[in-house]
């Protein structure tokens, strides 16, 4: 009796496109926000424990390395956002032809790298602010 062959394991014979990528950054960018979030716990704590503590926070979060990490919270929330509202089109059977799919995720892509930037430099006062 010859035996058949096992079916593979469809990871085995995917190829890797654009929409996987998509969608490991939304999740990466839902952890980072997570992340994030602790950051914003420890200002808002600092804050609260009085003006030597909220000093030595804003020391500690104007370092480069945390500025980076913020920066990377900003663009974090900015894809995920955007992504979201793809996907509440996607929930609504829009935006699934080829075409529309691919422009839609550079559009995600882009848009969340350049609101990310906008965010940034009007938070730090970039647009005349002054900070």
């Amino acid at each position: 009796m010859a035996q058949r062959a096992r079916p593979l394991s469809p990871f085995l014979h995917y190829r890797w496109q654009y929409t996987n990528t998509l969608s490991i950054l939304h999740r990466i960018t839902g952890v980072l926000l997570s992340l994030g979030f602790l950051l914003l716990v420890y200002w808002m704590a600092a804050a609260a424990a009085g003006p030597e503590r909220y000093a030595a926070a804003l020391d500690t979060l104007a370092s480069p390395m945390a500025q980076l990490v913020l920066f990377g919270v900003t663009f974090s929330f900015c894809y995920h956002l955007l992504n979201g509202v793809r996907h509440l089109f996607f929930d609504l059977g829009h935006g699934f032809e080829l075409k529309t799919a691919r422009a839609s995720g550079w559009a995600v892509a882009i848009g969340a790298l350049l609101l990310g930037v906008v965010v940034w430099l009007a938070v730090r006062g970039g647009f005349g602010g002054g900070a």
